[in-house]
């Protein structure tokens, strides 16, 4: 899979390549100064490629071992670092290239490695990169041109010998400014044409043979593929190849069942390219498989099964159960554990063993970790040179017979080791934007990626379909299936609603009422701004506008484990103060067939009309269409997983339903900015109350010229206050693909918001208040370190639903005016229209609209008519 060139690259870029184009070719070269700064590199980018450290600036060689054992590929040393190292029996010698400035220091680290590690040892060699003949001479001193690197500096670089070398065997070294994956970049090289200086094409038909597989390494199917192809697919960072029939292919373009380009390698003889590559939606073939050799099997096949039923796990299900009771999973695991340990034959071992893999990457599904992550770990944990001892720790080396229990009268204190870094912590990705080049911010602003809409569409579809055609037995039919309440026998419930339904503690019951009214009056407030609008815009010619509620309205509240009762007042409470006629509220019942007591109560306070027991597809599709006992409505609001969110899309763009929509719907966020006068507990509260909500939210920390101190405490407290959480996994999962930012200034972090456009926005900074004229772009804002998030999801009387993922640049969030249309009207004067009457004309001549014309023209003709 090796490229034949290592891109370097700088500590502070501002050009080129990026460190994700940088992937694309598997591996890194990163100069530090200090073992702390080599760790954080390594922390962040271990997982996305193969990282080389120029350690030639370390003197300690402890540290330079230290840099192999937090996950180094390899080192860069120079020769008395070398020889330090030499003393060193852990460290092997494949591990290390050695930098030679000179001839004669390249003879004596060649002799060097006759002597001691002949197969093993890489030379790294810097030359001139204009002198040929140069690097010429070097490649004909050493026999083994595959085992050199060849620095070329950051000086200008002549393409025709840096590919001369690279065909010989040699890995150039050069820096990622030098390139570029865009066409015809002045001054830069293409990263795609020095691809091509070692591959090799098929005779036949000029192509490039390619192998396309999945980030397990299992492939997906054999295409091919062109000069123009690779750059483009470089260029895109998608899966792009060469169709003999059709020219350039863009996978998914029509199906779309689109690739994630993650690596571009070769084989071992370079004739055949290696894309390897994320598969997005039903898989990389035409037939709508995985790949063009059939389906996945065993823990690849596993793992899609448990994503896939994550992003929809039927209420009640043992799989929803496992990925939303993190004890109950722990639990399984150690169970299983212990019984492949006691198991005895092959079948009863491979059994277990089976059993446990199942409970394990269930948690880690839960997680949002997969198995890449599984295998990229195990992968590092390889490159270690320092090796436990391995023994047993002692509680479970005794419970297996290991070791008896020794008596003693005080436990011997335990040793405390030298501070690492604790891979386990739960912790942001830190970005320090004036280090950092434009594009990267970009890319670690971007959401995390959704499920093909093609792959939930195809799922939803046939659902909306069956409820359409077959009314309440098709909605019955989903609710058994999915929630396994097998009992109902109606899906719906009427108003008035039983009082046993809604028994409630005090203590709720006065929560609920306290929210209810705080919502109530601040959409009350709005109605000011849908008061009734007159005007004469020119002498005889009044125009006006004014409200009407939306007749019937649909309200979906999600249910599943968790009980929203706040979904409901936030859709329920506007609903009746702008005067909807009916209100139908739908949310999945529990496996016994009732609901939550709190949403029944609150459909009560509303005045809902019925309560639909179904969620999903069917839930939007039985409000849509209408069936025998559940009313059609004209807009459908709420949140909800992917598969609602398209069901609410397919319904709404289809015109015999006649239903509109709220809003576009992703994964919750928050972005909290703060300052050095912020409380580093707050900060961290109000992150993981975003964080909490599943493995797909995203929480953004802008940290305003906090230093490293400040910076520290926070992600102390995040680390803290997550370990104290039920929900650590999905927490956990969620910070993976979660960031902060450290900014010089206010106005920065105001810039880099409004870009974002979060769901909600934390202001913990000095002078909150003053700043909200900055905000261009949020669903809401919550003001200073008084406000936490909560209060908003709940209780102070803002609504909740809210856009997210980028789209509160062109959303508001649910308020009055969502369950309200607005009409206007036009009122003219016999003078009016004649005053009026040339304009119309003209621009109805204009538009070659006769009729529109005639329409006024023959109303001033019987004006003047009458007149004369």
């Amino acid at each position: 899979m090796a490229t034949p060139f290592l891109i370097s690259y700088p500590s502070t870029p501002t050009s080129g390549l990026s460190l994700k184009q940088i992937a694309y070719f598997g591996r890194v070269l990163v100069k530090v100064s200090t073992l702390a700064e080599a760790e954080e590199f390594l922390r962040l980018n271990f997982r996305h490629l193969d990282v080389f450290v120029d350690a030639t600036s370390i003197s300690s060689a402890g540290d330079l071992v230290d840099i192999l054992n937090a996950g180094a590929a390899k080192i860069f040393i120079s020769i008395d670092q070398l020889n330090a190292l030499s003393q060193e029996q852990s460290v092997p010698s494949s591990r290390l290239i050695v930098n030679a400035f000179s001839a004669d220091q390249l003879e004596t680290v060649l002799s060097w490695t006759r002597e001691n590690a002949p197969e093993r040892t890489e030379i790294s060699v810097c030359t001139e990169p204009s002198a040929a003949t140069t690097a010429a001479t070097i490649l004909n001193i050493s026999s083994d041109s595959s085992r050199l690197f060849i620095n070329y500096g950051e000086k200008e670089i002549v393409e025709g010998p840096l590919k001369q070398i690279m065909q010989e065997g040699a890995i150039a070294i050069i820096p990622s400014n030098l390139l570029t994956v865009e066409r015809d970049a002045p001054g830069q090289l293409s990263a795609a044409k020095l691809l091509f200086s070692r591959a090799v094409t098929d005779q036949a038909n000029g192509l490039y043979a390619t192998s396309v597989t999945d980030e397990r390494g299992s492939c997906l199917g054999f295409v091919w593929s062109s000069d123009e192809s690779v750059a483009e697919a470089l260029r895109t960072g998608t899966g792009v190849y060469q169709s003999r029939k059709r020219g350039l292919w863009y996978k998914g373009q029509s199906s779309g069942d689109v690739q994630e380009l993650i690596r571009i390698g070769y084989d071992c003889d370079a004739d055949c390219f290696v894309f390897v590559v994320k598969q997005i939606g039903r898989g990389f073939c035409h037939l709508g498989t995985e790949s063009c050799f059939g389906a996945s099997a065993g823990l690849s096949r596993l793992q899609k099964t448990l994503q896939a039923r994550k992003a929809d796990a039927p209420a009640g299900s043992y799989t929803a159960r496992l990925f939303n009771e993190p004890k109950l999973a722990a639990a399984k695991i150690m169970e299983e554990a212990e019984e492949l340990c006691t198991a005895k034959t092959k079948e009863e071992i491979a059994f277990e063993a089976a059993d446990l893999l199942y409970f394990a990457l269930t948690r880690c599904t839960a997680a949002g970790v997969t198995l890449e992550d599984i295998e990229r770990n195990l992968d590092l944990k390889s490159l270690k040179v320092k090796r436990r001892k391995g023994d047993a720790k002692g509680p479970w080396a005794e419970k297996a017979g290991l070791a008896a229990p020794q008596a003693k009268p005080t436990p011997a204190p335990v040793p405390v080791p030298a501070p690492v870094e604790d891979r386990s912590r739960i912790e942001m990705k830190r970005i320090n934007t004036t280090t950092t080049s434009a594009a990267e911010v970009a890319e670690f602003l971007k959401r995390p990626s959704q499920k093909s809409n093609d792959a939930i569409v195809g799922l939803v579809k046939p659902i909306i379909q069956d409820v359409r055609e077959h009314g309440d037995a098709g909605v019955l039919k989903y609710t058994h299936k999915f929630e396994k309440a097998t009992s109902l026998t109606s899906p719906v419930i009427n108003a008035p609603f039983p009082a046993e339904l809604m028994k409630l503690s005090p203590d709720v019951q006065e929560a609920l009422d306290v929210s209810i009214g705080n919502i109530e009056r601040f959409h009350s407030a709005q109605k000011g701004s849908n008061d009734a609008l007159q005007m004469e815009t020119m002498p005889g010619v009044v125009c006006s506008r004014f409200s009407r509620p939306i007749e019937r309205v649909g309200l979906y509240i999600p249910g599943g484990t968790a009980v929203l009762p706040s979904t409901a007042m936030m859709l329920g409470v506007p609903a009746m103060v702008a005067g909807c006629q009916k209100i139908v509220l739908a949310s999945p019942p529990r496996a016994d067939g009732s609901i939550s007591p709190e949403i029944v109560y609150v459909a009560h306070k509303v005045g809902a009309e019925s309560i639909v027991l179904a969620g999903g597809a069917q839930a939007v599709a039985a409000m849509a269409y209408g069936t025998e006992s559940i009313s059609k409505v004209d807009k459908i609001l709420g949140p909800g997983n992917q598969f609602v969110t398209a069901a609410k899309m397919l319904v709404s763009n289809d015109t015999s339903a006649g239903v509109s929509i709220d809003m576009p719907a992703g994964p919750s966020e928050v972005l909290v900015i703060a300052d050095k006068t912020a409380v580093p507990a707050f900060v961290a509260s109000d992150l993981l109350s975003q964080a909490e909500h599943g493995v797909d939210s995203q929480v953004i920390l802008i940290a305003v010229d906090l230093n490293e101190d400040e910076l520290r405490a926070i992600e102390d407290e995040v680390d803290a206050q997550a370990r104290a959480l039920p929900r650590m996994d999905i927490v956990r999962g969620s910070l993976e693909h979660s960031v902060t930012f450290v900014v010089k200034d206010i106005n920065e972090a105001m810039a880099l918001s409004n870009d974002y456009a979060p769901e909600h926005l934390i202001l913990q900074v000095e002078g909150a208040e003053a700043l909200v004229e900055q905000v261009q772009n949020a669903g809401s804002v919550f003001i200073g370190p008084w406000t936490p998030e909560s209060v908003g999801d709940y209780s102070a009387g803002v609504n909740h639903s809210l856009p997210t993922y980028g789209y509160a640049k062109q959303y508001s969030g649910v308020n009055l005016g969502s369950f309200l249309k607005h009409i206007t009207s036009s009122n003219l004067t016999a003078d009016g229209l004649l005053a009026l009457s040339k304009t119309v004309e003209t621009l109805a001549a204009v538009e070659g609209l006769d009729a529109h014309k005639r329409a006024v023209s023959i109303r001033v003709a019987h004006m003047k008519k009458d007149r004369s």
